[in-house]
C-alpha cells in the first residue's frame, strides 16, 4: 500500500467517502459487544522479515480513557492500521466495536473516530465547508459537541483549513471526529508539535467530553505528562507485545526507585538484583529503579553491603522509560 492510497483510506474513518446501502445514511448500526472495544487474540503482522505484531492478545474494556505507550517500533500504528481494516494481519484475529476489521461497513466506521497525528483535512476548504460535509455523512452529528470543542481553539468559520494553525487543525478535527459522536474515538499522536497553550486546549475539549460519557477514547502517545493527566487505562507494547495493562497510578506503585550507599558491591552482583529495571550510579550512591518488589527490597541491598537504602516514589515518565528500557546499560555519573 502506497502513502497516498493509506492516507485517503484514513480520510474514510473520519468522513466517509459514500453512504450507500450500507452507509450512514441509511442508518446506524449498533455496536456488537457490550464489553470490549477493540479485541485481539494472538494477532500478528509481518513487513517481510519485520515483526512489527507478535502474538497479541489484548482486550480493552468500553468507557473511560486508555493511553497505549511504547518506543517507537511498538506496534501502536500498526494496531490501528489493523483495527481499521487498512492492513491486514499475518495470523491471528481482531475485531473493534464487536466487529472483525475487513467486514467494517461504512456503517459501522460511523461508529468509529480517527484523529492521526497530521491531522489531514482538504486544504482547499473552508472551515464551514469541511465542517457541512461531515455533517452529511453523518446523521448522528452533534452540532452542539461540535461547538463547544471547537470553541476552545478560536476558529474561525470562514478561514480556509491551509490557513489554520497546526493548533487549529487539531482542535477542528478533535471537534469533527467528537461531533460524529462515535462510540470509539482513536487518536494516534494527537498533540505532536503542538505548542503549550494548543495543547493544553485539546486536553481539556478531550478531558470534558470523556467526562460526559460521549465515547470510549483509545489514545497514543510519547507524552508521559499528558498521559498522566487524562489517562485510565495504561496499556504498554514492546516489539508488538502486550507488556503491561492497568491504571497509571497502579503501575506507578509497581516501580519503586532505591537509593543506596553501596561502596563495595560489584556491578555484576547488582544486575542480578530481583526486578531491576534500571541501574545507575549518581554522586557516589547507587540508583535503582526495581519492578514489583515490596519492603523487603532493601534487605538485598544491606545483604551487598549498603550502609543506607531507602525507597523514593518515582513519576510515570521515569517509571514508563525504566519498564521499556530494563536491561539496558546505563551511563555512569
Amino acid at each position: 500500500m502506497n502513502a497516498m492510497s493509506e492516507q485517503a483510506q484514513l480520510r474514510l474513518v473520519e468522513s466517509p467517502a459514500s453512504a450507500g446501502a450500507d452507509g450512514p445514511s441509511a442508518g446506524l448500526i449498533a455496536p456488537a459487544s457490550p464489553d470490549y472495544v477493540i479485541e485481539t487474540e494472538r494477532l500478528c503482522l509481518h513487513y517481510g522479515r519485520k515483526r512489527a505484531l507478535h502474538e497479541l492478545s489484548l482486550k480493552v474494556p468500553r468507557g473511560h480513557i486508555h493511553a497505549i505507550v511504547g518506543a517507537n517500533g511498538a506496534g501502536k500504528s500498526s494496531l490501528f492500521r489493523v483495527l481499521l481494516g487498512f492492513q491486514s494481519p499475518s495470523s491471528g484475529s481482531a475485531r473493534v466495536l464487536g466487529v472483525a476489521p475487513e467486514a467494517l461497513t461504512s456503517a459501522h466506521r460511523a461508529h468509529i473516530g480517527y484523529v492521526n497525528e497530521e491531522h489531514t483535512l482538504p486544504d482547499w476548504l473552508r472551515v464551514a465547508n469541511a465542517v457541512a460535509m461531515q455533517q452529511r455523512q453523518y446523521r448522528g452529528w452533534d452540532e452542539a459537541r461540535y461547538r463547544e470543542v471547537v470553541g476552545n481553539f478560536h476558529i474561525d468559520p470562514g478561514q480556509r483549513i491551509s490557513e489554520l494553525s497546526r493548533g487549529e487543525r487539531a482542535g477542528l478535527s478533535l471537534a469533527m471526529a467528537l461531533a460524529q459522536s462515535p462510540d470509539l474515538l482513536i487518536l494516534d499522536e494527537p498533540t505532536l508539535g503542538l505548542d503549550v497553550v494548543a495543547k493544553r486546549a485539546f486536553l481539556e475539549a478531550l478531558m470534558f467530553c470523556n467526562l460526559q460519557g460521549a465515547c470510549t477514547i483509545v489514545y497514543c502517545s510519547h507524552q508521559m505528562e499528558e498521559i498522566e493527566r487524562v489517562a485510565d487505562n495504561l496499556i504498554i507494547l514492546e516489539r508488538g507485545e502486550l507488556k503491561h495493562m492497568s491504571a497509571p497510578d497502579d503501575f506507578c506503585e509497581r516501580v519503586q526507585l532505591w537509593v543506596a550507599d553501596i561502596p563495595f558491591a560489584a556491578p555484576s552482583q547488582l544486575r542480578e538484583l530481583p526486578g531491576l529495571l534500571q541501574l545507575q550510579k549518581i554522586d557516589g550512591l547507587t540508583h535503582c529503579l526495581v519492578f514489583e518488589q515490596g519492603e523487603d527490597f532493601g534487605e538485598h541491598l544491606t545483604r551487598l553491603g549498603a550502609r543506607s537504602a531507602r525507597p523514593m516514589p518515582v513519576g510515570l515518565d521515569r517509571a514508563v522509560n525504566a519498564f521499556l528500557s530494563r536491561n539496558h546499560a546505563a551511563p555512569q555519573h
